[in-house]
């Protein structure tokens, strides 16, 4: 892969950052389009308490000069204001009580115990992950495991869809439904109707890349493949649970004459091919051909519930109700930013092995010149 990016932070840790290897120099950077991404991945029907704490912006360590990129590693925080809360629970130090009188020592033990987690979250990671890492307070799965890590992910993303916007690559997303209901009124009842019955919802949202090359990716080699790399890349996302590109999974239905898209020639200065449908979204043979890339995602509810699930105590062995913390009631909308940013990743990476990405008049240049073999086949 030409661009490797890693994250670290936890969601209530003193910040989140972000490592970047792979572009270039001289590709520009839009900060305030890199926030409003950070900002549109907060906002949503049924997001909770937190999104009115925090306001996420880039702080950018490395790897730009005067807002271009340099070619060296970039390097991105952003930071968690509700950490001010949490610096005795979330202390990255031990915590010194020589010296402390017993009032002050006591009011330290008992906040840390009051943020201790025991109770096991079904449809969370706190079960395999507790046993996996051998830890007996939640806590240290949940931090890490949390839905605030995307937030980086959406920088990183977002980085990468502002520098496909200079080969004219544009992405969006919209949501299709939530909990079953289609329709903007329909949505926005049945999210109230969950609040108030201390539910969560899931549903679905759809991405789509408008003015790709044909040819990115590779059929050569399984992992080289583009819809399994945004495939895998989309299923790592917090509570999505199945992917779809075009058709999807209605193609089992079919037969081949109503699932593969036609060829057909445009009259113009140069001839030009046409499709009437786009089942394939955008993809064959690993590859895209020039129509839009379409993915559909389907996100499960949130397993954080005001109205807990029957559980078990893995401290006690006891069977009790699950933990409840701070939660949405709903953060589909939310999933179509970081999906549309994160799939931004992939496609630049794709972008970049085919045109080069030490800096950006040579993958502009080499852009131009494969545009015009491509227009004439």
């Amino acid at each position: 892969m030409s661009i490797r990016f890693l994250t670290s932070g936890e969601s209530h840790g003193k910040c989140l950052n972000a490592i970047i290897e792979g572009i270039g120099s001289g590709y520009y950077l839009d900060l305030d389009f890199i926030n409003n991404e950070l900002k549109n991945r907060q906002q949503g029907k049924g997001r909770g308490g937190r999104m009115k704490i925090e306001t996420d912006t880039i702080e950018i360590k490395s790897g730009v000069r005067f807002q271009k990129t340099t070619g060296s590693p970039i390097c991105i925080e952003i930071q968690n204001k509700d950490f001010e809360n949490w610096k005795i629970p979330m202390s990255a130090t031990a915590i010194d009580f020589d010296g402390l009188d017993n009032q002050t020592r006591t009011e330290i033990e008992n906040l840390i115990k009051e943020k201790e987690i025991t109770r096991i979250r079904p449809g969370h990671a706190d079960f395999a992950g507790a046993i996996k890492y051998h830890h007996k307070d939640i806590r240290n799965i949940l931090e890490r495991s949390s839905a605030r890590e995307t937030a980086a992910r959406v920088a990183v993303g977002a980085i990468c869809q502002n520098i496909l916007r200079n080969f004219n690559i544009t992405g969006e997303a919209k949501t299709l439904s939530i909990g079953g209901k289609t329709t903007e009124k329909e949505m926005d009842e049945i999210i109230e109707q969950a609040k108030k019955d201390g539910e969560s919802l899931g549903g679905e949202v759809e991405i789509r890349f408008k003015n790709l090359p044909v040819g990115l990716g590779s059929f050569v080699h399984w992992d080289r493949r583009l819809d399994g790399r945004l495939a895998g890349a989309m299923m790592s996302i917090p509570a999505v649970k199945a992917v779809e590109i075009g058709m999807g999974k209605e193609v089992s239905n079919l037969p081949g004459s109503k699932v593969h898209d036609e060829i057909f020639l445009k009259e113009g200065e140069n001839l030009a091919v046409t499709r009437n449908t786009n089942n394939a979204g955008g993809i064959e043979g690993g590859m895209t051909n020039g129509e839009d890339i379409v993915i559909r995602l389907s996100m499960k509810p949130i397993p954080t519930m005001r109205k807990p699930l029957n559980s078990i105590n893995i401290k006690t062995k006891t069977e009790e109700k699950a933990h409840f913390e701070r939660a949405d009631t709903c953060a589909v909308e939310a999933l179509g930013t970081v999906a549309l940013n994160f799939a931004s990743i992939i496609l630049l990476d794709a972008f970049f092995e085919k045109f080069g990405a030490d800096n950006f008049d040579e993958t502009m240049e080499n852009f131009k010149k494969y545009e015009q073999y491509a227009r004439k086949f």
